[in-house]
């Protein structure tokens, strides 16, 4: 679909940043100009972050995959039953795309549970070894906050 057939407010989803730096808002913006036919309708800023509607859905997944690969971090992929089609009679879904980018980094020393962890590596979750005993730990991002 054209972006000349879409009016300025139109979304298909929200490209959810939590705890974003700069270079993540610039990445952002830099993609999306690269494109014809995606734009952002808005960017609305919220407790924590910032939230981008966009045009296109698939762009949209595709960007939350790449963010994740390049700055690790958090990636949720929430999509929503918004309406259907009355032409075709699919279900139409708004995709909501959460990115969490953590606010510490490998080799980082932080504490949870009271116990210290060496941050070995960032994806979906935290990996960590505890210093004290040697375990190996997953942590969600939701603990750091």
């Amino acid at each position: 679909m054209n972006t000349k057939n879409k009016h300025d407010q139109y979304f298909e989803g929200t490209l959810q940043l939590r705890n974003p730096n700069d270079e993540v808002i610039n990445y952002i913006e830099r993609r999306v100009n690269e494109r014809d036919d995606v734009f952002i309708a808005k960017a609305e800023k919220v407790t924590n972050g910032i939230d981008f509607y966009l045009s296109s859905n698939r762009f949209l997944k595709n960007l939350g995959k790449k963010l994740q690969k390049k700055f690790k971090g958090e990636l949720k992929l929430s999509p929503k039953l918004f309406s259907r089609n009355r032409q075709t009679s699919k279900n139409v879904y708004r995709l909501n795309v959460l990115f969490r980018l953590p606010t510490c980094k490998c080799g980082d020393i932080i504490k949870i549970r009271g116990e210290k962890i060496k941050v070995l590596k960032l994806g979906n979750k935290i990996f960590g070894k505890n210093r004290d005993t040697g375990k190996k730990v997953n942590i969600d991002y939701k603990e750091l906050s």
